[in-house]
């Protein structure tokens, strides 16, 4: 599972970092790596977006479970 919330926190730094740059430089890092100009989609894009998304309702879902994994504190960890 720890992988697992290491990939979700990934594309959430990834999505977070592409709105980010939308905002300051109008510049759509995921369209461009897909070879787009910024505000196309194509099928790889959206999928990117879709799992940036996915990865964030996972992350929300799963917040108090994800904390229990990587506690070093061992109340919560078997709480």
């Amino acid at each position: 599972m720890k992988k697992l919330d290491i990939a979700a926190a990934a594309l959430v730094v990834i999505g977070g970092l592409n709105w980010g740059l939308v905002a300051v430089a109008k510049f759509d890092l995921v369209a461009w790596i897909a070879g787009l100009s910024f505000g196309q989609t194509n099928a790889a894009s959206r999928v990117v977006y879709g799992l940036v998304g996915l990865a964030a309702i996972y992350q929300i879902v799963q917040q108090a479970a994800i904390r229990r994994r990587w506690s070093r504190d061992q109340r919560l960890a078997h709480a």
